[in-house]
């Protein structure tokens, strides 16, 4: 006669196919993570990850790591219906949801404070923004998609040494300006002009001329009416992430108690 069980086939291989997808995902976020640090030489050098306010690799090596033990924990803890391993993938899915719903509250509640706090992350990296390619470049796609330029404006980056103005009296050509992706769009030329943002900020500058060439206004007020215009898709986002995280654990706690069910009465049988 078959044994019977009450473990459900159905909860065990969800959570599996889940966690295998979600752990390959983490392992291939972390490959790519550790590859652009080894391109970068961060391994000779560890100390360059502290020398920028946020690495952009660090974010895919962290994210990547996270999700691949989350992965691995609920894989394995499924396939071999191991307890110990889907309450540690169901603690921790918990603990990311709550800090998530957290964030979200309070980002709602402190919106002034939150919002001075981007100011001042951007402030930071504009600092660095020549220390590190991988933060260039994520400041130059910033600064192209949301169609502006600095924290609050444009001027922010005379906090940039090489943007300062200061740097005029050497013979910089950078001096008193900003990155080409402050640039509005150039038309039909294909090619790209970085010095499209030389000497926009100098005082002999016309406004109404500074204007057509760059954008004037800051990141952080274009972040937030970027936010407004996508509102119901960035909720629909979000919901879609809280309900995979909520289902994850629902299914996790279910399967471990159908196997402490099972082996309750394997006890019993004894």
């Amino acid at each position: 006669m078959a044994r019977d069980t009450e473990v459900s086939c159905l909860v065990k291989y969800l959570v599996f196919g889940f966690n295998v997808i979600f752990w390959l995902a983490g392992g291939f976020i972390l490959g790519i993570g550790l590859w652009a640090w080894f391109e970068k030489g961060t391994f000779d050098n560890i100390a360059k990850v502290a020398n920028v306010p946020v690495d952009p690799v660090l974010i895919f090596v962290v994210v990547g790591a996270i999700m691949f033990i989350l992965g691995f924990s609920g894989c394995v803890g499924a396939l071999r219906e191991n307890i110990i391993l889907l309450r540690f993938f169901s603690v921790v899915l918990g603990i990311i949801f709550f800090v998530e719903l957290a964030v979200g509250v309070l980002g709602f509640v402190y919106k002034d404070w939150f919002r001075q706090q981007l100011d001042n992350f951007i402030q930071a990296n504009i600092v660095h923004y020549r220390d590190d390619p991988d933060l260039q470049n994520i400041i130059d796609f910033v600064q192209s998609y949301f169609q502006c330029c600095g924290g609050k404006d444009y001027n922010d980056w005379e906090n940039n040494i090489y943007f300062n103005c200061t740097l005029k009296a050497r013979g910089s050509r950078e001096a008193c300006g900003v990155p080409f992706s402050c640039c509005k769009d150039q038309g039909d030329n294909n090619v790209l002009n970085t010095q499209c943002g030389y000497d926009v900020r100098e005082e002999e500058t016309n406004p109404s001329a500074r204007a057509l060439a760059i954008y004037t206004k800051g990141c952080v007020d274009q972040f937030e009416s970027w936010l407004q215009d996508n509102l119901f898709v960035v909720a629909g986002v979000a919901i879609g992430i809280a309900l995979l995280q909520i289902l994850g654990i629902c299914f996790a706690n279910s399967l471990i108690s159908d196997i402490q069910a099972q082996k309750a009465r394997w006890q019993f049988r004894r």
